[in-house]
């Protein structure tokens, strides 16, 4: 039976030759992901059900990244309560204040995913490894409990539609736009319980970091999970990183989808997400006067090395806007590191921008960053729903790196070739 490149990562992990839409099954994991608002669930679930050892302490990752260092005492506990239970059982990939970063950049940089996988993780946007070729989705708590502790999960083998990517993104399109656009095409519930299976020649022309970023955000669309092929470029970049076998899987020729979407980079402009859906989607160019309060480029989404490039490129020499606060928040402590080395760090000070530690905060409105009443958002962030980012009365606009570093120095939503 053909099967989808998703579909054959879940025979392979349930020891089946071959699967198809709609079976159950018992999957063995790779890697089982919680962070400081999800894990203590998890861990009470854990002690709860009298589980007394993890079926492996080097494939779970505990990541302290929402609300770390500590916004308050609530937070502070949660992080206690995971950290002690990190050091109970000698989890090897605990990672916290210090030497911590957003886990959805961090753990594809530690190597800690690869091709072939199969990954869950209590966080929606755990479907970023799709990325690297791994089969990977968010789940509940209660699931991150007894993965930790069996090593397997539940799943239910989703149908698929084939997203076609054909030709070359022009200057200021990113991976952001193209997800953007595709969540605007379908919607948010256009792929719901499905796997996104992106394929075409235009995938050669998208990098590594554009595709972590269409792959976070398949949940945007309901989907399961988003998963790409693995050719040159995902090999270069486990190249280093992941020191183990991998495995490398292809759809068939004549699997089955439920749809086909195609989608040409050579038309893509810079498009951003109104509120208060993802699929709300308009060209930078046809959205008119809108102001703003504040921009926020960071998170599992546009954290990464090249969105800060693509930032300090558009702010150098230039300031922000006197109305505007403007938070850039490197993903992990390597890309801050990297950041500094490269001067994005002073361009960034320099242009009036705050800059802080690896941390989700303003994206789930958490921290460092929340909005109050009526206030404007341009963010590179994945979710732009009614309070995500603060007050109820506030609004989210989601864009790419370069539209909202513009739109800081503008003072209002704006493509980025107006402040050049």
């Amino acid at each position: 039976m053909s099967m989808t490149m998703t579909q054959k990562i879940l025979a392979d992990h349930a020891g089946l030759s071959e699967v198809k839409a709609g079976q159950l099954i018992e999957a063995r994991l790779d890697m089982v992901l919680g962070n400081d608002i999800t894990s203590p669930v998890a861990i009470n679930e854990f002690e709860k059900s009298g589980f007394d050892k993890v079926f492996d302490k080097g494939k779970i990752a505990l990541v302290m990244d929402h609300f770390t260092p500590n916004k308050d005492i609530k937070a502070a506990q949660q992080c206690k309560q995971t950290r002690t239970f990190a050091r109970k059982f000698d989890i090897d990939n605990f990672f916290d204040v210090g030497n911590v970063g957003v886990e959805h950049a961090l753990l594809p940089e530690m190597g800690l995913v690869a091709a072939g996988e199969c990954v869950i993780g209590a966080d929606s946007h755990t479907c970023t490894y799709g990325a690297l070729g791994a089969f990977s989705t968010g789940v509940g708590s209660t699931d991150m409990a007894a993965g930790m502790a069996t090593g397997k999960a539940w799943f239910k083998v989703p149908s698929a539609i084939k997203v076609i990517i054909t030709g070359h993104p022009q200057k200021y399109v990113s991976g952001k736009d193209v997800i953007l656009h595709l969540i605007g095409e379908i919607g948010v519930d256009g792929a719901l319980y499905k796997s996104l299976e992106f394929t075409g020649d235009g995938i050669k022309n998208l990098s590594m970091d554009d595709r972590l970023c269409i792959s976070n955000m398949a949940i945007e669309a309901g989907a399961k999970n988003g998963i790409f092929p693995v050719d040159e470029i995902t090999i270069e970049y486990m190249k280093g990183r992941v020191n183990r076998e991998y495995k490398v899987f292809t759809a068939d020729d004549d699997a089955e989808y439920d749809s086909v979407v195609t989608i040409n980079l050579n038309e893509l402009k810079p498009t951003v997400a109104l509120p208060h859906l993802p699929e709300n989607t308009k060209p930078v160019d046809e959205i008119g006067e809108i102001k703003i309060d504040q921009v926020v480029i960071g998170s599992c989404t546009n954290g990464r090395l090249e969105d800060m490039k693509t930032a300090a490129e558009i702010l150098k020499g230039k300031k922000v806007a006197r109305d505007v606060r403007c938070i850039v928040i490197p993903a992990t402590q390597s890309i801050y590191k990297e950041c500094i080395k490269r001067g994005y760090i002073d361009i960034f000070i320099d242009a009036g921008c705050a800059v802080s530690t690896p941390t989700c905060g303003p994206c789930l409105g958490g921290y460092m960053g929340i909005l109050a009443e009526h206030e404007r958002c341009v963010a590179t962030t994945n979710r732009n729903f009614i309070g995500r980012m603060g007050h109820n009365l506030s609004e989210v606009y989601l864009a790419n790196p370069a539209v909202a570093a513009a739109s800081a120095v503008a003072g209002r939503i704006c493509h980025p070739e107006e402040v050049e």
